[in-house]
């Protein structure tokens, strides 16, 4: 392991790679990696690469159709993944060496009603999370996807909830877990995680409140991702549960070409997960960055208040959320595409 994703992990971290590509699997393993994460857009362009497609072919033979094909292979990669972490989870009694596995993406595109699509992420939830110890189910933080997180957690379903850009959504996805935990016959083996989205908000805000001052700007991704930690660690300070409920700090990878890429990386330092673009992983283990725990170091008072003045974080939520809900919809509805193609190809040769 390289001595600067040592002096990383060192600081309390947990690191978790942001993919899972079977070969960069292994590779972040070597790198300290103790878990990872997927999403439509991982699968879409792994599946695009070609590496698999002997697989589809004999699932096109064996009469699968082009979704049955998406979500066999969605699967088999995920179980692919749980396998080298099982032993993490293992020797931490379930506290890490989770992989995560997402929903239909596309559950947020039908012409179907609030409640048909709430009983859908419950039925697919179970469905997916049935018979696996360490398999994380990945529901968003959409309003169906919110009001699914109750009954899901009370059937015993490891959570993570994605695309969390406010307090908000936190709030509302971790009562909601957290009623559901309480219907169990017991708390032995509850766990849950809220994957806070960074880099995105300074995205956000570069193109949206160009009043913020250059101390300000650029910022906004971790002042919030701060808060919503101390929120959840004070939280569960006095639930004493046998595992930890954790942030996920997702979109680490810096999207500003002048930012060092380990940017996220450093000022989240020192506790819960960071599920890290594998780029920028590599980018860290090739440096010589000595990494200490930041995740506590509040900025000034002068700038929170200064955020807090410009940037409307309802607005910004409504705005990320459609653009994260359109970023998973697209891929998903591409690959299946490309698993139309090949079924139309295969039933032709």
């Amino acid at each position: 392991m390289s001595s600067a994703l040592r002096s990383l992990i060192d600081t309390g971290t947990k690191l978790w790679l942001d993919s899972i590509d079977p070969d960069l699997i292994t590779e972040n393993k070597h790198l300290g990696a103790t878990g990872a994460t997927s999403n439509p857009i991982i699968i879409a362009n792994l599946l695009k690469t070609g590496r698999f497609d002997d697989v589809i072919d004999e699932l096109i033979a064996n009469g699968l159709s082009a979704d049955e094909i998406a979500w066999d292979l969605t699967d088999r990669l995920v179980r692919s993944a749980q396998q080298e972490f099982l032993s993490v989870w293992e020797a931490t009694s379930g506290n890490d060496g989770y992989v995560s596995f997402e929903l239909d993406p596309l559950l947020e595109d039908q012409d179907i009603s609030h409640a048909q699509r709430v009983d859908r992420y419950v039925e697919l939830g179970k469905e997916w999370a049935q018979g696996h110890k360490n398999r994380m189910v990945k529901v968003p933080a959409t309003p169906a996807g919110l009001d699914s997180l109750e009954e899901l957690c009370a059937a015993g379903v490891t959570l993570n909830v994605t695309l969390i850009f406010t307090e908000q959504q936190y709030v509302q996805a971790r009562d909601a877990i957290w009623r559901g935990a309480q219907r169990r016959d017991t708390l032995n083996g509850f766990k849950s995680v809220y994957s806070i989205f960074v880099s995105r908000i300074d995205v956000y805000t570069a193109q949206h409140i160009p009043e913020l001052s250059p101390a300000a700007a650029g910022q906004v991704g971790i002042v919030n991702a701060q808060r919503i930690w101390q929120k959840n660690l004070d939280f569960w300070a006095d639930k004493n549960l046998p595992l930890q409920q954790e942030i996920i700090f997702a979109s680490t990878g810096t999207k500003n070409p002048e930012d060092a890429p380990w940017k996220y990386v450093a000022a989240l330092a020192g506790s819960d997960i960071q599920t890290n673009p594998p780029a920028t992983n590599q980018a860290i283990a090739e440096s010589s960055e000595t990494f200490a725990r930041q995740v506590a170091v509040s900025a000034s008072e002068e700038l929170q208040q200064e955020i807090d003045q410009h940037v409307d974080f309802g607005k910004m939520q409504e705005v990320l959320m459609e653009e994260g809900v359109e970023k998973f919809v697209s891929p998903q509805k591409s690959l299946l595409e490309l698993m139309r193609t090949k079924c139309a190809a295969g039933s032709q040769g």
